[in-house]
């Protein structure tokens, strides 16, 4: 059963923000969430019980798995060096 992807609007802004190509690849990692919200290569944030982290060349995915109501919500998305700042 596929889980909805739900992003927040502070991650939406912050896709604005990216290159138009990172932003494509951004989208399909995203969309890949939906099948797949733990995909190879996906790492758990520590200090987090529920949060994972992506890897898109030099940007970073982080969200939330809700496995219960079958649900990954994008918390941010950024350049590796500024992403975890604030969380």
């Amino acid at each position: 059963m596929p889980y909805t992807v739900d992003i927040k609007p502070s991650a939406l802004r912050e896709m604005r923000n990216l290159p138009i190509e990172v932003r494509r690849r951004v989208d399909e990692a995203i969309l890949g969430l939906e099948t797949n919200p733990r995909p190879p290569g996906s790492a758990k944030l520590a200090g987090f019980r529920d949060h994972c982290r992506i890897r898109v060349g030099d940007y970073r995915i982080a969200y939330q798995v809700r496995d219960r109501i079958l649900l990954v919500l994008v918390v941010r998305v950024g350049h590796r060096r500024d992403v975890y700042r604030g969380m």
